[in-house]
């Protein structure tokens, strides 16, 4: 499978091999499962082309991110950002802000 390219099955097919035979999965379910490796497999590695390419500046991620009043962020606010339906809708986000507030931060925390 890996001469083909197929590393997400492969790895999949090794880790169900390690398996007793009493517990293997049925037929359907054993190519389903590999399916799904390939293609779990596949996006993840496209993010992680797409985040190696964007060079953002900061390894930021939301959890990082503080809310507080002088920032005028609060939780609420951070969680819609988070479920990022912003980019459903199509629509532009500006983050504006004082100098060192924060918001190149904020910005690549939302790009991961």
């Amino acid at each position: 499978m890996e001469g083909l390219k197929l590393k997400g099955m492969a790895e999949c097919y090794k880790a169900l091999q390690s398996m007793p035979v009493n517990q293997w999965p049925t037929l359907d379910t054993f190519i389903a499962r590999l399916a799904e490796a390939e293609r779990q497999y596949r996006n993840r590695k496209r993010t992680e082309m797409y985040l190696k390419t964007s060079k953002l500046r900061y390894n930021a991620v939301m959890e990082d991110v503080i809310c507080s009043e002088e920032r005028n962020l609060d939780k609420e606010m951070l969680l819609n950002l988070m479920d990022c339906t912003f980019i459903d809708r199509a629509e532009n986000l500006l983050i504006n802000g004082r100098t060192r507030c924060g918001k190149s931060f904020l910005a690549c925390a939302i790009g991961r």
